[in-house]
């Protein structure tokens, strides 16, 4: 192992209430302790910055336990094995894991297969690809789409957060499907981008206020699938405009995580008795087994220019904080990734 090498990590300080901020965190630097049998030692190269990482943050039941306070905080990433005592990793391989917000993750034999780590093939996309269209957002996509939203040629979706990491590949995926789709954005940027860029059949601003008159206008006959980024007041306006049997797939809420007040749910959820029709919930690490169909298929749109990968990179390790809340203020235009190194 490289000599005396020292780690840079940023800690959980305290619990937000509300958007974090800087007090939040806590900064760290520790030696690199030595491998023991199986152990890999990964060089951060690149961290996926997720809206999920804000409900990491809360204290209560979730589908993931929450980060403890004076722990590393946890993200997913891209980097490069620097050292190991593993016959299945060796010295520059690269590869995808939870590497935590950190310059140096040592992941123990016992823990590699919690570490969800695995070799990437950096011929198949660059690094930030492998951390949007072929890494988490990509599946949490695909999965969503395929499995829960089961769509089908001529049907039309709609998706929230359309400029952002998951919305690009779904909408990207249901028009190489046959679909209709029709994007929700923040902004008149991210909208020409989605249409003109990723092939939306429309885009709608949200942040012009036309959520409602919009769905009218591109959703003509009304809307079969929703995959529902953002929840709040976009998902019950879009509940009013589904079709019998539609499908609503509830990947995200970020217009809801950083709220002091709770959570506001569906108020037209009789829609879904209405026009029985189904909302149902996604979580990523449920298709791990399956990640490597999804990232063949994908991979091949990448290759064959039928799908493009945009991402808004960040670097360094000390801007976490700041780059975190591009998600929660509508600042980032793509996948937002932090670099940690080159």
């Amino acid at each position: 192992m490289p000599n005396a090498l020292i780690n840079h990590q940023v800690r959980l300080a305290a619990r937000p209430v509300g958007l974090p901020t800087r007090a939040d965190w806590s900064f760290t630097s520790e030696a690199v302790p030595e491998l023991g049998d199986g152990d890999v030692l990964v060089k951060t190269l690149y961290l996926s910055l997720d809206p999920a990482m804000r409900g990491w943050m809360n204290e209560g039941k979730s589908y993931i336990a929450p980060v403890g306070i004076g722990e590393v905080m946890r993200a997913g990433g891209v980097g490069q094995v620097v050292a190991s005592k593993n016959a299945a990793f060796v010295v520059g391989d690269h590869v995808n894991a939870g590497l935590g917000v950190q310059e140096y993750c040592l992941i123990p034999a016992k823990a590699l297969k919690g570490s969800g780590i695995f070799k990437i093939d950096p011929r198949l996309g660059t690094p930030t690809q492998w951390l949007n269209v072929l890494g988490m957002p990509g599946m949490t996509a695909y999965f969503g789409l395929m499995d829960v939203g089961q769509p089908k040629a001529g049907e039309t979706l709609v998706v929230s957060g359309a400029a952002g990491a998951v919305g690009q590949t779904v909408g990207q995926v249901a028009k190489i499907l046959g679909c209709r789709v029709v994007g929700i954005a923040g902004g008149a940027s991210k909208c020409d981008w989605v249409v003109r860029e990723l092939g939306f059949d429309a885009c709608i601003d949200y942040k012009a206020g036309a959520v409602r008159e919009g769905l009218k206008q591109h959703c003509p006959d009304g809307v079969d699938i929703y995959f529902d980024n953002v929840g709040g007041d976009i998902l019950d306006t879009v509940l009013t405009r589904i079709n019998r049997k539609a499908r609503i797939i509830i990947c995200g809420a970020i217009s809801q995580y950083n709220n002091t007040t709770p959570v506001k749910g569906p108020a037209n959820y009789l829609s879904l008795l209405v026009n029985r029709a189904r909302m149902e919930g996604i979580v990523v690490f449920d298709y791990a087994d399956r990640y490597p169909q999804a990232v063949a298929e994908l991979a091949g749109y990448l290759r064959s220019g039928k799908m493009k990968s945009k991402e808004d990179v960040v670097v360094g390790l000390s801007t976490f904080p700041e780059a975190l809340l591009k998600l929660f203020n509508g600042e980032n235009f793509g996948k937002l990734v932090l670099q940690v190194a080159s």
